[in-house]
């Protein structure tokens, strides 16, 4: 929902501005609330507008400042032109940027307006959809992501995202209190177990069991998502998380191999906007004549997929690791740093899903524009494909 709330200066009349307010905001094409001068629910809805609907009307936002911040969001001056409004507009925000406060002018012709509105209408569900999660870290990231860490504090401050350790110890002692139910566990991987090999078929029971176990772990932690260090699990328990995070995610439980914070928190930004939680690979080929990225890796959310089948772990040959077919066509892929600093995203084209025996069981083609990026100033290995083009959105979102 889009909340519009008016700034006016009483030396302007009330009819000849009423009526131009009800032209400016009718040509806008969209569906929102106008609030008009009571602010007492500022920041309740989606997205907050100011329409600054005259000049003079700096001295009237002043006193409002403080009642505005703790909505969270930037301050969002929407203005006609008309009455002095754009130049009003611009003292105001000089005002905010003088004391660090984050704002736009949303200004220019009905069409570009409407556009940047929903834009940030999207931006800004996202926004409070992320914020106030809680995500685990159980057992931290694997040895070999040496740049996959994550700024704790940072996520707190942009995101309104909380970081919780959690030992594998922990996870640990969670599996152990399950008990073994082979026949429950073939009851919920469903028919795609039947046709699996029997290695698969006899590790589906303790694959279903460290689901279990993490989803203790969430209602433990009160998790909105988490990121495993699934290696550990071949020898701790000689099997894999493969199975649990593809069910985790596709609960809406964002869930990250390798203990990788960064490719988690992606993960999470990118279902705020498309409702799935993304693919997290490993680009294993690159063409860059052709411009064609091979992704693959051993688990991906079964809410992605338009078929699967079950398989071992690649590396390991342990475990239920799984042989996702996602749907060609177009697609973006979107990485951030642990501090938030660094961003890559790409909208390309999903050309093919493939099988070949020496990567990891999920294996997708992607065309994108330009490949140099993982060549020379990659954000970590892991990256997150998503369905459809986003990127504008995600751009939209980071650039707050």
């Amino acid at each position: 929902m889009i909340a519009i709330y008016t700034l006016t200066s009483a030396l302007h009349d009330e009819r000849a501005v009423a009526a131009v307010t009800r032209e400016f905001l009718g040509s806008l094409g969209i569906t929102y609330d106008l609030k008009g001068a009571d602010y007492r629910d500022y920041g309740a809805a989606d997205l907050n507008l100011i329409y600054v609907r005259t000049g003079g009307t700096e001295g009237i936002f002043r006193p409002l400042l403080a009642q505005l911040l703790p909505c969270g969001q930037p301050i969002y001056l929407l203005t006609s032109g008309k009455s002095n409004s754009l130049a009003a507009s611009m003292e105001i925000l000089s005002f905010l940027r003088q004391r660090g406060v984050a704002g736009e002018i949303i200004h220019g012709s009905p069409s570009f307006i409407r556009e940047r509105v929903l834009a940030l209408e999207r931006v800004e569900k996202a926004r409070r959809q992320l914020r106030g999660m809680r995500l685990g870290v159980v057992g931290q990231p694997s040895d070999w992501l040496i740049a996959s860490g994550a700024d704790y504090e940072r996520v707190q401050e942009r995101l309104g995202i909380t970081l919780i350790d959690i030992p594998m110890a922990e996870l640990q002692a969670a599996y152990d209190g399950i008990p073994d139910d082979p026949a429950g566990a073939r009851i919920a991987c469903g028919e795609p177990l039947f046709d699996a090999a029997p290695a698969v078929q006899a590790s589906a029971p303790g694959a279903w069991r460290i689901y279990k176990a993490l989803k203790a772990l969430v209602a433990r932690y009160d998790l909105s998502g988490l990121t495993l260090r699934c290696f550990d699990l071949l020898t701790s328990v000689r099997n894999t998380g493969c199975l649990a995070l593809a069910t985790l995610n596709a609960e809406g439980i964002v869930s990250s191999c390798e203990g990788d914070i960064p490719a988690l928190l992606s993960m999470c930004i990118g279902r705020a906007f498309t409702g799935v939680s993304g693919f997290q690979a490993n680009p294993s080929r690159i063409d860059p004549e052709t411009g064609e990225v091979l992704f693959a890796h051993c688990t991906i959310p079964l809410d992605m997929v338009t078929r699967y089948a079950f398989d071992t772990h690649f590396e390991s040959g342990l475990g239920v690791g799984i042989r996702g077919h996602l749907q060609e066509g177009p697609v973006t892929v979107f990485k951030v740093s642990g501090d938030l600093s660094r961003h890559f995203v790409a909208e390309g084209t999903l050309l093919r899903n493939q099988s070949q025996p020496d990567l990891c069981r999920t294996q997708v083609v992607l065309r994108l524009p330009d490949v140099s990026y993982f060549l020379t100033n990659p954000v970590g290995n892991h990256h997150i494909i998503l369905p459809g083009h986003v990127a504008r959105d995600l751009e939209a979102f980071l650039a707050q």
